[in-house]
């Protein structure tokens, strides 16, 4: 009687009746699945350790293939989404020099966080003393081969690709990301002869729009398949000795999660950091169980466009950001070098702390779009202050565990400066409509 009237109500508002599964929020769902999975990854704990092999083979033939389906879809649609998106941008802007502003205050923004990113990261390792609770025996051996960062100028001249088809297929997101720009800029300086590739262009985005909006409907699937092989695998014996590392990393972030966030989004965009860190959640969720800044790209424009930033302005931050921003990378590089500095009984001076805040900011730009660039950017770390290169190895068995925070910590990063810009552009357009009037 009561579900009657409820439906007879719901019919005289207009308002059809919905089933409970699909009242409950997109966020909520992946929250669940990210619980489900790490309590499933726990549960093959025993077995993984009884019979390895079989455990392994269900993994691998059952639940991980979840996962790597739903990463796959967001791979395919990433490229196409990535390029019409920002042509779309550069489009609706109508002016190449602004283009330009906007792109020099997106790097100079991504650049100020990284550095507070590294300062935080080095406050923590040090109060905490990240290193102090793991003695390095004379008999470990440490494995670790480094790989040499590219030189800044082979970065530069690599941005620039020699083949419009090779970098969507590879996913060179920083090469993909200067084609949209060049065929961008093109259709402006067309002006009306380009006026069909434009509704081309336009119609194309929004057809990538609608197929991200179907695919991310199976996030928490998704999100159950990525998670449990993780857990599963690197269970607690594995992180113990490790825990503390992982703890001062993870308090870090969060530190720069609450502070930095919170500060910029409320002076720079005028929005309420909960109603922000409520709106990034289900983006957070994807990147952390993903560990893909861009595999995550495509449900953070949704997020940040629902919490108010421009079509134009997600189209092109966002991305930019997915392959610059690197304020989790920057922590990381912080906790971890001195703990290896601790663990190898190397005291770090003041001036060793800079170099390391300086090089961060300059290796996160250097190795943009470079594979592994984590690791690599540890190396450049570790090399400029003369820390052992071998302590990369006495990490590299949590950098899963790691990873996976700091991921969540830069695309929430992208979200932030993507709305902070569009807040400052929409109150430079109001005045000058004020005056204007």
């Amino acid at each position: 009687m009561v579900d009657t009237l409820a439906q007879s109500e719901d019919k005289q508002e207009g308002v059809p009746h919905k089933a409970w599964y699909k009242r409950v929020s997109l966020t909520t769902w992946i929250l669940v699945a990210l619980v489900i999975g790490v309590l499933a990854g726990l549960a093959l704990q025993g077995p993984m350790q009884a019979d390895p092999e079989g455990t392994k083979k269900l993994i691998e033939t059952w639940i991980k293939p979840i996962g790597t389906i739903f990463l796959n879809l967001i791979k395919m649609i990433v490229v196409p989404l990535v390029v019409f998106s920002i042509m779309t941008g550069i489009i609706s802007l109508k002016d190449i020099k602004k283009v330009g502003l906007i792109g020099g205050k997106t790097v100079l923004f991504y650049m100020v966080t990284t550095a507070f990113a590294v300062v935080i990261g080095l406050v923590f390792a040090n109060v905490l003393s990240v290193g102090a609770g793991y003695t390095l025996s004379g008999s470990e051996s440490l494995e670790y081969e480094a790989k040499e960062a590219p030189a800044f100028v082979d970065t530069i001249v690599n941005i620039f690709p020699s083949n419009f088809f090779q970098p969507m297929a590879d996913a060179t997101m920083l090469q993909v990301i200067v084609i949209a720009l060049l065929f961008g800029f093109g259709i402006i300086a067309a002006g009306k002869k380009a006026e069909p590739v434009t509704r081309f262009v336009e119609g194309m985005n929004e057809v990538c729009v609608k197929v991200m909006h179907g695919i991310i409907c199976f996030a928490p699937f998704g999100v159950f398949g990525l998670i449990t092989p993780v857990i599963a695998t690197n269970g607690p014996d594995v992180l113990m000795p490790l825990l503390w590392l992982i703890v001062v990393a993870y308090l870090a972030m969060a530190a720069h999660l609450v502070f930095v966030y919170s500060g910029m989004v409320k002076i720079f965009a005028k929005l309420n950091p909960v109603r922000f860190f409520r709106g990034i959640a289900p983006a957070f969720l994807f990147a952390f169980s993903s560990a893909s800044s861009v595999g995550t790209l495509p449900m953070n424009m949704q997020c940040t466009e629902k919490m108010g930033a421009s079509k134009e302005m997600t189209g092109f931050v966002l991305p930019l950001g997915a392959t610059i921003n690197m304020d989790g990378t920057a922590i990381y590089q912080g906790v971890c070098a001195v703990f290896i500095a601790q663990v190898f009984g190397y005291d770090l001076s003041i001036s060793e702390q800079l170099i390391i805040v300086l090089t961060t900011v300059l290796a996160s730009i250097g190795t943009a779009g470079v594979p592994g660039s984590g690791m690599i950017m540890l190396t450049m770390v570790l090399t400029s202050v003369g820390l052992p290169i071998e302590g990369v190895a006495l990490v590299a068995g949590v950098d899963r565990i790691l990873d996976m925070m700091r991921t969540a910590l830069n695309i929430t990063g992208d979200s932030a400066c993507c709305l902070c810009l569009d807040g400052m552009d929409k109150r430079k357009k109001a005045r000058k409509e004020a005056k204007a009037a």
